[in-house]
């Protein structure tokens, strides 16, 4: 313990940090993005099944409110609010915090940037995610080529399966000889599998990959495009193996918001996990009339990662989780 006071990164990484910072906010004023701060405790959390959030209890007045507040996991929904209510286009770069999540890639505190964009989908903001991506890579020398690719193609393209129409059997003989207990498991958690397993690490390292179209299945706040099969109109950006952005064509149906949010907390409970809060005030302010736009959220430290080629998020932090 004697010299665990000491930063877990290089001052040349915290210097790269502040640079990437000015970097992100000159990018977004040239762009007349502006740049907003949102609330870090709410009385709502997030219902995501896949997503452990940190709650605490407030001590003093709250005049009937609940004292049990949640610390967010990105400020998507107090932006969507600021949407709903005619700001225009926004971002935040701040501090988000998820549960459980602790190791070479994960903190439980973390630096995310997110942001939205009035009247665009989401495959025009694949385009400006990718330059913001590489104004980062600018500030040590390097670019990367951006590839589009539709999730379908992908897996038809390199496993050979079709993810909308193969079964799970087919899904896991893909695998090969990796060995994953089945026990619980749905057909998207084997479509994930695959995807951190045998896709992803095959991902070239100075490649921009946006993946793009997901199943509906997996359409979590982005809206879904009927046809054969649906799918959700949602991206994630990889910079070689690692995943960077995730981003959506956001939906602005007050009523099936409701249903995902109820349809995630039926999910919690028949895993006996924490039932947080739906955020009726997100819920209220898309149905005031939210405006059509996309939206993405993007990992700052990840960027970090990949910008110094370091395999450990510790590298890129002041103090990581153990030092904190």
């Amino acid at each position: 313990m004697t010299g665990d006071w000491q930063p877990s990164a290089s001052f040349a990484a915290l210097r790269l940090r502040a640079r990437l910072n000015a970097a992100i906010r000159d990018f977004f004023a040239e762009r007349e993005v502006l740049e907003v701060e949102t609330p870090v405790l709410s009385r709502a959390g997030n219902t995501d099944p896949n997503i452990a959030s940190f709650s605490l209890e407030f001590s003093g007045r709250t005049d009937g409110a609940p004292r049990r507040r949640w610390l967010r996991t990105s400020p998507e929904y107090p932006l969507k609010r600021l949407l709903a209510a005619g700001l225009g286009d926004c971002y935040e770069l701040g501090r988000v915090f998820r549960d459980g999540e602790a190791g070479g890639r994960h903190n439980p505190e973390f630096t995310m940037l997110e942001w939205y964009r009035v009247g665009w989908d989401h495959r025009r903001l694949i385009e400006e995610a990718a330059a913001l991506v590489n104004a980062a890579l600018a500030l040590v020398g390097r670019s990367a080529e951006l590839k589009q690719v539709s999730y379908h193609d992908l897996y038809r393209q390199q496993l050979h399966v079709d993810p909308a129409t193969a079964s799970e059997a087919e899904l896991r003989e893909a695998l090969g000889d990796v060995v994953i207990d089945p026990q619980g498991l749905t057909r998207d958690d084997w479509l994930d599998l695959l995807m951190t397993h045998r896709l992803q690490p095959a991902f070239p390292a100075d490649q921009l990959l946006a993946l793009y179209d997901y199943p509906a299945s997996q359409c979590a706040l982005a809206r879904i495009r009927t046809g054969v099969p649906s799918v959700a109109e949602r991206f994630e950006l990889y910079l070689g193996p690692l995943e960077l952005a995730n981003g959506y064509h956001e939906l602005a149906d007050a009523a099936e918001q409701g249903m995902r949010f109820d349809h995630d907390l039926r999910r919690r409970a028949q895993r006996g996990d924490a039932q947080p809060p739906r955020d009726e005030r997100l819920l209220a302010a898309l149905d005031s009339g939210f405006p059509a736009c996309a939206g993405v959220a993007l990992g700052v430290d990840r960027l970090m990662m990949a910008m110094l080629g370091a395999t450990r998020i510790a590298d890129v932090l002041a103090f990581d989780f153990g030092r904190a």
